[in-house]
C-alpha cells in the first residue's frame, strides 16, 4: 500500500480583532472544505497553529446545527477532526519535510499572528525551497507576506496571487479594523494580484503557489493543491 500524501494545515491562534469584544479566529468553512477535499482524496491531514492547542473559530462562521455548510456540519460531527482542532500542534514543532503541501485557511485572526510569526515564515520558506506546494485562501495569504523564496525575494513577488480583496474588506466593514489591507500589502511586495468578482469563487495556481480570494474559493483552491501535489508524485 502506498504512503498517503501528507498535507499540513496551519491555523491562526488569534481570537480577537483588537477589541476583545470582537471575536475572530479561523473561518470554519475555509478549514473544513479543504480538509475534507484532502481527506476524501486519500491524504493525511494534520492541523497546526501559531500557538498550538485549541484553535479559535470565528463565531460568525458558524450557525445553529443543521444550518452550516455541509463540510462544517461534517467537521463538527467528526470527533477525530474536532480533536485535532482542540489540540493543534504548535507551528515551531512541525517538521515540514514530511509534507507535500502546506495550506493556510483564512479568517480575520490570520491578519494578526500569521504575518508576525517568524517560525511560520521560516517553515513556509523551507517548504517553498524544498519544492512543496504552498497554498492559502482568503486572509490566509497574510501568512505569505514575510516568506522568502530562498533567494532573498518575497515568495509572492512576480507571481499571481489571489486573496481577500480591498473591495471585499470594505464591503464587510472591516477595513479600519485590520492591521493592514491584504491586497495592498501583496501588491507592495511585488505580487501580481489577481481576483474575480467580489464574494465569488476565484483561485489561481502559479507553479507550486496556490491561492484563493474568499471563503467561496476554498474548494477550488483545494482542487488546485491536489493537482499540484499529484503532478509532483
Amino acid at each position: 500500500m502506498s504512503t498517503p500524501i501528507k498535507i499540513l494545515m496551519i491555523l491562526t491562534s488569534h481570537a480577537t480583532m483588537g477589541d476583545p469584544s470582537h471575536a475572530t479566529g479561523v473561518w470554519f468553512e475555509e478549514l473544513s472544505t479543504p480538509y475534507y477535499a484532502f481527506v476524501d482524496a486519500g491524504a493525511q491531514v494534520d492541523l497546526a497553529s501559531i500557538a498550538g492547542g485549541k484553535v479559535p473559530v470565528d463565531p460568525h462562521s458558524m450557525a445553529i446545527d443543521g444550518k452550516n455548510p455541509a463540510s462544517v456540519e461534517r467537521f463538527l460531527s467528526d470527533s477525530h477532526a474536532m480533536k485535532k482542532l482542540e489540540s493543534s500542534v504548535k507551528v515551531d514543532q512541525v517538521d515540514v519535510n514530511s509534507y507535500s503541501a502546506v495550506f493556510l485557511p483564512g479568517g480575520h485572526g490570520t491578519m494578526w499572528d500569521l504575518p508576525t510569526s517568524t517560525h511560520l515564515a521560516e517553515l513556509l520558506s523551507k517548504a517553498w525551497v524544498g519544492g512543496k506546494v504552498v497554498s492559502a485562501v482568503c486572509h490566509g495569504p497574510a501568512g505569505l507576506v514575510n516568506v522568502d523564496d530562498g533567494y532573498g525575494k518575497p515568495v509572492v513577488a512576480g507571481r499571481r496571487v489571489a486573496a481577500f480583496s480591498n473591495s471585499e474588506e470594505d464591503a464587510v466593514g472591516l477595513s479600519q479594523s485590520v492591521p493592514f489591507m491584504l491586497e495592498t500589502r501583496l501588491r507592495e511586495l511585488g505580487a501580481n494580484y489577481v481576483s474575480g468578482p467580489d464574494f465569488q469563487a476565484f483561485a489561481v495556481r502559479d507553479g507550486n503557489l496556490v491561492t484563493g480570494q474568499n471563503p467561496d474559493s476554498s474548494e477550488a483552491v483545494a482542487k488546485l493543491v491536489l493537482e499540484a501535489v499529484n503532478e509532483a508524485l
